[in-house]
C-alpha cells in the first residue's frame, strides 16, 4: 500500500498533540474520529477530507483484507493499542484506528428542503449532550430523516464522542447549523413544513398532531426542554403517550419515537 509519510509504530508521544493527553481533540479546524463504524464511514463519504490515521498493523491488515485502502496522500501511522488510547477522550473505545480529519462542508436549510418533502426535518433546541445528538442522528437516519438543525452555538461540534454515538450516521445524515432557530423555523413554515414542538405538557399527542404533509419535529435540551420562543414558533405542542409513573424520557428515546412515528403516517 502506497502511504505518504507511512512509519514505524508510535511510541509515548503520541497523543501529547495539540488538545492534549486522553482530550480526544484533534490539532486546530481538525477534528479526530475513532471506533470502526465512525471511521469507515468517514472513509467512504466523499465530502470528508482525511489527513491522517492512526492504527494497528492488524486493523490496516482487515482493512485491507476487506478491499479498503486510504487515499494514497493519507498518512498512516502504526502504533500500539496503549498509543491509541492516548489519542482519544479518556476510556473511549477506539477499536485499534483513529483518524483526524477536516470538519465537513457547511450545508445550508435551503438545499435540503428541495429534497423529499416526506423526509421530516429534526431540529435540537439546545441539545449539548453530545451522546444524545450522535444517538439522535442515528435514529435520524434509520428513519429517512432529510436532515437535523441544531445551532452554532449550544450545541456540541463534531468530536469522536458525538460520531461514534452515530454509528456511521454523522456521515450519512445532512446536519445544518443555523446562527437562529427561530427564523430557521419561519424558513420550515415558508416551505410549507408544519412544526410539532415535542413537550410533555402538550395538548395533544404526537399521532395526533402529524400532518400528512412535510413535518420538522422540534425537541429541547435535556431537563429544560423546549424554550418559550421557540414553542412560539412552532404550530403545535404535542406530547408522546407515555405513563404518568414516568416523568419524561430521554431526548434521543423521545426523537427516536418521534420519527418512527412520521415514518408510520401517510403522507
Amino acid at each position: 500500500m502506497a502511504n505518504k509519510g507511512e512509519k514505524k509504530a508510535l511510541r509515548g508521544r503520541a497523543g501529547r498533540m495539540q488538545g492534549g493527553r486522553g482530550s480526544g481533540r484533534g490539532t486546530k479546524r481538525a477534528v479526530r474520529l475513532w471506533g470502526r463504524h465512525a471511521v469507515l464511514a468517514a472513509m467512504e463519504n466523499p465530502h470528508r477530507s482525511i489527513n491522517r490515521i492512526w492504527a494497528t498493523h492488524e486493523m490496516m491488515d482487515e482493512l485491507r483484507a476487506e478491499g479498503i485502502e486510504p487515499a494514497p496522500d493519507v498518512r498512516v501511522e502504526f502504533a500500539q493499542n496503549t498509543d491509541l488510547a492516548r489519542l482519544v477522550a479518556r476510556d473511549a473505545p477506539h477499536q485499534n484506528i483513529v483518524i483526524e480529519c477536516d470538519p465537513l462542508p457547511d450545508l445550508f436549510l435551503k438545499d435540503i428542503l428541495e429534497g423529499d418533502p416526506a423526509a421530516p426535518v429534526v431540529m435540537l433546541d439546545q441539545v449539548t449532550d453530545p451522546h444524545n445528538v450522535g444517538a439522535i442522528m442515528r435514529s435520524a437516519a434509520a428513519f429517512g430523516a432529510a436532515c437535523i438543525v441544531t445551532q452554532d452555538r449550544h450545541a456540541p461540534p463534531e468530536s469522536g464522542v458525538l460520531a461514534k454515538s452515530a454509528s456511521g450516521a454523522l456521515e450519512t445524515l445532512p446536519w445544518v447549523r443555523v446562527v437562529n432557530l427561530a427564523r430557521a423555523l419561519d424558513e420550515l413554515a415558508e416551505a410549507g413544513y408544519w412544526r410539532i414542538g415535542l413537550d410533555g405538557d402538550g395538548e395533544v399527542t404526537l399521532a395526533e398532531a402529524l400532518p400528512a404533509g412535510p413535518v420538522a419535529l422540534v425537541l429541547g435540551a435535556e431537563g429544560d426542554g423546549l424554550r418559550h420562543n421557540i414553542g412560539q414558533h412552532c404550530d403545535q405542542i404535542a406530547r408522546l403517550p407515555i405513563s404518568s409513573t414516568v416523568e419524561s424520557l430521554n431526548v434521543s428515546n423521545a426523537a427516536a419515537i418521534s420519527l418512527y412515528a412520521c415514518a408510520m403516517r401517510s403522507f
